[in-house]
């Protein structure tokens, strides 16, 4: 399950806290995606902006989503690849921006999720976007490159208040 961030003051040890802002919501990532994303963070293509984990989690859900079938892709990886690791796997605390957390909701919440499948949690969901993203041709490029069209989108949504 996933919770609002303000619920995990220690999430995002290599980023910011996830409780800094209530657009963002946390989640859980298999520590092989875990280092992935880590290398990007740590990328020196990852300047100007440095995006954290919630830009490159987003990042790699919204690249996901480009395609008409990422919900039969994601449940094609986690019905071949991801069921076969133990499931007691180590997963890091992170977070997402609440866009692409309600991509994934919705795929929680479709009947391919439902009895008589086997359920699969958000953090699953969450793992297998940021995997499909690193199996991309030129995927730390598309990734940084996805992050910042997010962070446009964002940005053009913000509205400062006007001075009274």
């Amino acid at each position: 399950m996933i919770s609002a961030s303000h619920n995990a003051p220690d999430a995002g040890a290599h980023g910011s806290s996830p409780g800094e802002h209530a657009d963002t919501v946390e989640t859980r990532l298999f520590l092989d995606e875990h280092e992935w994303l880590y290398g990007l963070l740590r990328s020196d293509d990852n300047t100007s902006p440095t995006f954290r984990f919630p830009d490159l989690i987003s990042a790699c859900v919204s690249l996901v989503f480009e395609a008409d079938d990422a919900p039969g892709r994601i449940f094609g990886f986690l019905g071949t690849q991801l069921v076969l690791r133990a499931p007691n796997t180590p997963r890091r605390r992170e977070s997402m921006w609440r866009p692409q957390y309600e991509l994934l909701q919705a795929v929680q919440r479709s009947p391919a999720n439902r009895h008589p499948n086997p359920k699969f949690q958000l953090d699953q969901l969450t793992t297998a976007c940021v995997a499909l993203a690193r199996q991309i041709d030129d995927a730390d490029t598309r990734v940084l490159r996805q992050a910042r069209l997010n962070m446009a989108d964002r940005s053009s949504r913000w509205r400062l208040p006007r001075p009274g």
